[in-house]
């Protein structure tokens, strides 16, 4: 009995320094990847490179932020809501097995596959041409798998003595889901958007067929329906994603390379700036809805 004992105490150490291990590992892969990008972007660092011109990567930063934004604007609600309905109101049986099987199936699509059906239903079919919105609807079919997965999960979560105190005051089940459990969930959820938004900032197959390759801004026009004003969400719009694409395989410019390099590390900046900006605001929705401010 003692040798099982010293056997199983011997394992738990070893598999301990192993699992430390790969996670350092992990951590020095990504500090290195990351310093690598940065100094390959900002050596020979141009400030005319950040102009919002055909010259720099403004407007194609402005595009990614944008397109962005409104892809998190369609998925998060409906995403949220197929959350709740899967962990609070749809019942064991064959219909929430296949809408659950259809929800691993379309996280797995291929996005180039994605934005083939994009180009089809949001360009083809409606008879207009690359846009951002057409790009933002790709991106959230993309984002939708993870944001429901996200939120039933965190939901299940939740201790069930949550929900049962709610209910022992009177408040109705939608109450309860609206002013206990979510308000509980409200960092994991944030953290669901997180890697959603990090997709779509990165995301570029799926926006080639949709968004298009051409980006034209008149920044002195705020005509909505102007294909040159910046807020029309139905001009094409050239990502950074795209653009580190098109700047290396495309382009004949002499600083492409260069482009090329200063885009990717502006994309990274981007992703960590958003990551750690939503966790803030995340942890400060959490303290006022639980009252620990």
């Amino acid at each position: 009995m003692k040798k099982q004992h010293n056997i199983a105490k011997t394992t738990d150490k070893v598999m301990t320094i192993l699992l430390y291990c790969v996670a350092v590992f992990f951590l020095l892969l990504l500090a290195t990847f990351t310093l690598y990008i940065l100094f390959k972007g900002f050596s020979g660092f141009d400030i005319s490179l950040f102009g919002f011109n055909e010259n720099g990567i403004g407007n194609q930063f402005f595009n990614t932020v944008y397109l962005v934004f409104l892809a998190l604007l369609i998925s998060v609600p409906i995403g949220v809501l197929a959350g709740i309905y899967m962990a609070e109101y749809s019942k064991q049986g064959p219909f929430s097995s296949f809408v659950r099987t259809c929800i691993e199936t379309l996280s797995s699509l291929p996005s180039i596959v994605v934005g083939l059906f994009g180009y089809l239903v949001f360009v083809v079919m409606v008879h207009g041409r690359w846009n951002l919105m057409a790009g933002a609807m790709a991106v959230s079919i993309l984002c939708l798998p993870l944001i429901t997965t996200v939120t039933e999960d965190a939901l299940r979560a939740v201790p069930d003595n949550y929900k049962e105190g709610s209910f022992a005051i009177g408040a109705t089940h939608w109450q309860t889901i609206l002013r206990v459990l979510l308000p509980a969930c409200i960092p994991r959820i944030i953290t669901g958007v997180i890697l959603a938004a990090g997709r779509g900032f990165g995301e570029a197959a799926a926006l080639l067929y949709t968004a298009g390759m051409s980006t034209d801004i008149n920044w002195s026009n705020w005509n909505l329906t102007s294909p040159t004003c910046p807020l029309n969400p139905f001009r094409p719009g050239e990502t950074l994603a795209l653009h580190i694409w098109a700047s290396r395989t495309e382009a004949v410019a002499p600083n492409a390379a260069q482009i090329a390099d200063i885009s990717s590390a502006v994309l990274i900046i981007m992703v960590f700036a958003f990551s750690i900006g939503s966790r803030i605001i995340g942890r400060f929705l959490s303290n006022r809805t639980t009252g620990n401010v």
